[in-house]
């Protein structure tokens, strides 16, 4: 073996290590060539195809208990839609806010984080980017442009998702959670008057990150957990409903990996 040949095979494990980074998603989507029904059934045959995806990572309050919560999910797509499968295990459900636009996220909710072109950047105030909170009473809210006044304008986006959750019979106290998402852009307007809608697409990639919620009873929420890992910046991981760099990095694929 000449010295070349040496050199050749000491780099080869870390070729292949770069290219499978490169190459490497945080999530991945399969089509659905039948869409699925948003009934909290999840019988569908394209839910047992996928990868689960773990919701785990503490952003916000103490770690829960496994018997306090756990979640996972699978994601699906088709043109129309990004589809999601959740599992939540939540000891007790807790929905003190009738208003859906007050103290939101101090109630249990899913909160979905999408960014369509996976361009990052802020979004607190714009909608560069979604962060849709997904209520018990199923009502989807995020944050829009601020108002003349300057005040914070807190808004409706029912007519973006379909949900629908159902607690299981089982000691675990499983949910499954189905939800349906209409994707948009950046152009999206609170008047209705942009055509913001995407056309999901093999290949497509976006920005995303699931969370959820967690109350047992409290003032204020007490878990806040996420599937993406978050470097915390001042001491502070609650930043995904302003920043989507935090998001991680969904593909849409036809076919299952």
């Amino acid at each position: 073996m000449t010295s070349s040949d040496k050199c050749l095979k000491s780099w080869l494990p870390v070729a292949l290590l770069l290219t499978t980074s490169i190459t490497s998603f945080a999530y991945e989507a399969p089509f659905a060539v039948k869409a699925p029904v948003i009934d909290a059934v999840a019988d569908e045959p394209i839910w047992q195809q996928g990868k689960w995806y773990q919701i785990d990572q503490l952003i916000l309050g103490t770690p829960p208990s496994h018997e306090d919560f756990s979640g996972r999910f699978k994601l699906a797509w088709t043109k129309e839609h990004l589809y999601l499968l959740v599992e939540i295990k939540d000891d007790i459900l807790f929905d003190q806010y009738a208003d859906p636009l007050t103290s939101y996220w101090d109630d249990d909710c899913l909160e979905i984080f999408i960014d369509e072109d996976h361009s990052g950047g802020e979004h607190q105030f714009n909608f560069n980017a979604f962060a849709y909170h997904i209520a018990l009473d199923n009502q989807a809210v995020d944050i829009g442009p601020n108002y003349q006044d300057g005040q914070t304008q807190v808004l409706l986006l029912n007519q973006h998702v379909e949900s629908r959750w159902q607690r299981q019979s089982t000691a675990d106290n499983r949910i499954v959670w189905e939800v349906s998402l209409e994707v948009h852009d950046a152009s999206f307007s609170v008047s209705g008057a942009s055509n913001s809608r995407v056309s999901l697409t093999d290949g497509k990639t976006m920005g995303f990150m699931l969370a959820y919620c967690d109350n047992d009873g409290s003032k204020e929420r007490e878990h806040f957990i996420g599937s993406q890992s978050i470097e915390a910046v001042n001491g502070d991981k609650n930043l995904g409903y302003k920043n989507a760099d935090v998001f991680g990095e969904l593909k849409l694929l036809k076919a299952v990996r």
